[in-house]
């Protein structure tokens, strides 16, 4: 949360200050549109990375044929349970069985499950532990960017709001990329595109100082969508399931690059 932060108020403030100059001249201007790029550049360098870059589980990449996945799973020390199609094993310190899910037999989602239940008040000391290990973790961001606390107060009632208020106990995190470059290009081209649609090429290369300053704040704007939307595509979330007045969680690990769109409706 503090490293994505700081590099959008970083931006904010340095966007601030070059449009505050009265007196730019046209250098400066062609300068401030570079920096501004840079910096969008950073920004989703640190938050994002490439097109490509899909979600992991145990570092294994949540994408691939189902059999593939099956021998990196074995690998990884779990037992297949061929009669019920799922692996077993440790995971996190718990017993686990883990599904693997596929759409256009390509894997887009990992989902772990707690292999034994427990009762309400162990279910919310796991809950807060697992929100607590999230958020302490460098490779995550909370969903929500810290605008709600996730975890659950000692003297709520889940099984209460589960069965009348049908309340969904949940937590969602994006899996920050661990590699180093970017698709420097995609990004680019992107930016380029949104100011295309409303400017022309020679605008582009020599605007006026009111053109310059839209132009900067598009490119802001487009760099914060281009952030946002690889960090969805890379998605961990946990909620609370029950089964019989006992509670277990469930974990997802999603590659959305690899999740059905509505493609075949």
């Amino acid at each position: 949360m503090k490293k994505v932060m700081f590099f959008v108020a970083a931006l904010m403030n340095f966007i601030s200050c070059s449009q505050s100059s009265k007196d730019k001249s046209n250098v400066l201007i062609k300068a401030t549109m570079k920096k501004i790029l840079l910096m969008v550049l950073l920004f989703v360098s640190v938050t994002a990375n490439a097109q490509k870059d899909v979600t992991k589980f145990m570092g294994i990449p949540v994408d691939g044929y189902k059999a593939d996945m099956k021998r990196k799973l074995i690998g990884k020390g779990f037992t297949y349970n061929s009669k019920k199609d799922f692996f077993e094993g440790e995971f996190n310190g718990r017993d686990v069985n883990v599904y693997v899910v596929t759409n256009k037999n390509k894997v887009w989602r990992i989902m772990v499950c707690d292999a034994n239940t427990c009762d309400e008040a162990e279910i919310k000391r796991r809950f807060n532990k697992l929100c607590s290990q999230f958020s302490k973790n460098q490779k995550y961001q909370a969903a929500n960017f810290g605008e709600s606390d996730y975890t659950i107060s000692e003297s709520e009632d889940i099984s209460y709001e589960m069965l009348v208020h049908k309340k969904r106990y949940d937590a969602a995190y994006f899996q920050l990329s661990e590699k180093e470059s970017i698709d420097t290009l995609y990004i680019q081209e992107r930016i380029m595109g949104v100011l295309l649609q409303k400017y022309t090429q020679e605008q582009i290369d020599n605007p006026t100082e009111e053109e310059a300053n839209e132009m900067i704040s598009l490119a802001r704007k487009e760099g914060l969508n281009i952030a946002f939307d690889l960090l969805e595509k890379k998605l961990v979330w946990f909620m609370i399931d029950s089964i019989n007045g006992r509670y277990y969680i469930t974990m997802f690990y999603d590659n959305e690059y690899n999740h059905s769109d509505g493609e075949d409706l």
